[in-house]
């Protein structure tokens, strides 16, 4: 067993460092605890120290750090794709340019917006109805014996089409208000969602805008139809819907969008960054280059850019310039691979940052 104490020092009127660091080790030394059994951690006062921080894992793992570090200067947070969907850095690059570490560790930052939402921060999109409601059932089915991911997630879309189908909502979208009989919406800062949906083929996540895509409620016939053309980007082109899906599409761009039900079944089913709340009311507001300007990487465009600077805070960490944060999976049968496959990777990093004078450390939350 491992403990972990975390102390932050200007908590309260008392700094907290100043004696219980002293009062922890005696009490450990007292429970027989040795020094490799337990961690003391330090929260820490801003320094003005760049840092560096890069998640190991999916959207979820990402968007954790995000919502960590957003509000404080001079950090900046990036991605290391091992999560299961990977939205966010889709909008920049493939998985492969992702994990190639000589370019993480020597690329540059590249200010994005942010989506403050009712659902907590998130730099990719923030979607209700359909395809809410079918994440949302999954953790249900997933408890079946033998019921794997992809067999939750069929079993999740057929209970969703057996059911109701569609929701009467009203959306404002800066200022406008409309009702709407619909399927689904998305509100996009990135472009794609649900593990390479492409709601947004091109949004961009610097342009201060939101993108917004409204799904008008169909037939279950051309339900299928629709997704297809939705998962691979193909309803939107050059800046308008295509003609084959404009009486089924609503599009707009905004600024801030408010959306709730309006046919009294109840909350509506919001996702963001992997995470499904039912919602009486979902809030989105764009918060434009929400870090300054910092310099872009010094590779081509196409070549991935690292350390995404997605907010401000400067962090201490005695010498270490940034995190390798992995995410242990809720399956505890492949958590054992998971963490040897994130060992594996750690030692991979050491050289590549001992040749450019970082010292990296591994944190596992």
């Amino acid at each position: 067993m491992q403990i972990l104490f975390i102390l932050n020092p200007t908590a309260g009127k008392t700094d907290c460092t100043r004696e219980l660091p002293r009062q922890i080790e005696e009490a450990a030394a007292r429970a027989g605890l040795s020094a490799q059994e337990y961690t003391i951690q330090v929260t820490t006062r801003q320094t003005g120290e760049t840092l560096h921080i890069y998640t190991a894992g999916g959207d979820g793992t990402f968007n954790e750090a995000l919502t960590g570090a957003y509000g404080y200067k001079n950090a900046a947070v990036g991605c290391l794709p091992f999560g299961s969907g990977n939205d966010f850095l889709r909008t920049f690059g493939t998985k492969e340019e992702f994990l190639d570490l000589d370019a993480q560790l020597a690329g540059g930052e590249v200010p994005i917006d942010l989506m403050e939402t009712s659902l907590g921060l998130s730099a990719t999109i923030c979607a209700a109805g359909l395809d809410a409601q079918v994440a949302y059932g999954i953790p249900k089915f997933r408890r079946i014996p033998l019921c794997g991911g992809e067999m939750a997630y069929a079993l999740s879309i057929v209970q969703q089409l057996c059911g109701p189908i569609g929701r009467r909502v009203e959306y404002t979208i800066d200022g406008e208000t409309m009702t709407v009989d619909c399927l689904m919406c998305a509100v996009c800062n990135g472009r794609t969602y649900g593990g390479g949906f492409c709601a947004a083929p091109e949004a961009r996540p610097d342009d201060g805008w939101l993108d917004v895509y409204i799904i008008r409620k169909v037939s279950r016939l051309t339900i299928a139809k629709l997704l297809g053309l939705y998962k691979n980007g193909r309803h939107f082109r050059n800046g308008h819907l295509l003609p084959e899906v404009e009486p089924y599409f609503i599009y707009r761009r905004a600024k801030s969008v408010t959306l709730k039900a309006a046919d009294g079944r109840g909350p509506i089913v919001a996702t963001a960054d992997g995470e499904c709340v039912p919602k009486e009311e979902v809030r989105v507001q764009v918060q434009p280059l929400a870090c300054p300007n910092r310099p872009m990487s010094a590779f081509p465009c196409k070549r991935p850019r690292s350390t995404l600077a997605v907010s401000e805070t400067a962090f201490q960490r005695k010498s270490s310039k940034f995190y390798l944060l992995p995410s242990v999976p809720g399956d505890r049968s492949s958590g054992e691979n998971h963490f040897v496959t994130f060992c594996s990777y750690f030692q991979q990093i050491g050289p590549v940052a001992q040749n450019l004078n970082i010292s990296p450390c591994l944190l596992i939350v």
